[in-house]
């Protein structure tokens, strides 16, 4: 069986097993977030503006803290994830802070099936898109759920970050999206020590595959920006430069790690 015809459920047992080790870990932290701080850093916030009373669909949500910081700014937010057990723990969470947020249990690709409402903007950031392998139907189902006028949100990590092996060391992956990377890590991002060692699939997506599927799709780029830096410390020998931000070790400066990118719908 190929890596598209089994990574749904391949990805959504690791995404099950994280959702329990990332609610406890520092990474997240939990208790200052049930106390009001928000989960969403300075680049999103930038793009993101007044979002009072704006209708927002925030794809691939994880547990769902942006959704709720999103929420706690005002906005009416609809969450969606593959995980049955983070989307599980979202609605926990939106119930415990008494907020209004909505959360769906889908796919991004089966979305359309299953939900119809239109919104303002579609959000999704950080570690989202090199879980899905066609960057076309993304983008499709982006364009399905925006209003005319409404805008995607992405923030994402620099396709250059995925080239390297994970420490750092070397070019192991090629830039552009030849074929499906599959890998067996030990622990996550936020947990380095978790005991977690299970398969995942992903695919690292050009610049150019991103913005191309939007153009096909009927968006039009309003503003693209590059990083140099990462708001967390997620990667291997990272060193903190400044409040959230983050570079390799010995490549500081010299990397794009990072990228922002909104586009509108006529």
């Amino acid at each position: 069986m190929s890596a598209e015809d089994r990574y749904i459920e391949v990805n959504r047992t690791l995404w099950n097993a994280k959702t329990a080790h990332h609610v406890t870990s520092d990474f997240y932290d939990m208790p200052s977030f049930m106390v009001g701080a928000t989960s969403l850093k300075e680049v999103e916030l930038a793009l993101l503006g007044d979002i009072k009373g704006k209708d927002i669909l925030h794809l691939q949500c994880h547990f769902g803290q942006d959704t709720l910081s999103l929420a706690r700014m005002g906005a009416n937010v609809t969450g969606v994830d593959f995980s049955d057990k983070a989307i599980d723990k979202a609605r926990e969470l939106n119930d415990a802070l008494g907020l209004q947020a909505q959360f769906i249990w889908s796919d991004v690709y089966e979305l359309p099936k299953v939900h119809h409402k239109q919104y303002d903007i579609v959000f999704t950031t950080y570690g989202t898109i090199g879980w899905l392998p066609d960057m076309n139907k993304w983008a499709g189902v982006v364009s399905q759920f925006l209003k005319p006028g409404g805008k995607l949100i992405l923030v994402e990590l620099h396709p250059v970050v995925w080239m390297f092996d994970n420490e750092f060391t070397h070019i192991q992956y090629p830039y552009f999206n030849k074929e499906a990377i599959v890998e067996t890590l030990q622990g996550t991002y936020a947990d380095k020590n978790a005991p977690i060692a299970l398969e995942e699939i992903g695919w690292n997506h050009p610049l150019s595959e991103v913005m191309q599927a939007l153009v096909d799709n009927g968006l039009k780029l309003a503003d693209f920006r590059e990083y140099d830096f990462v708001p967390y410390n997620c990667l291997a020998n990272m060193v903190q430069l400044g409040t959230s931000r983050y570079q390799i070790k010995g490549m500081e400066g010299k990397l794009p790690l990072l990228y922002s990118l909104v586009a509108s719908k006529p």
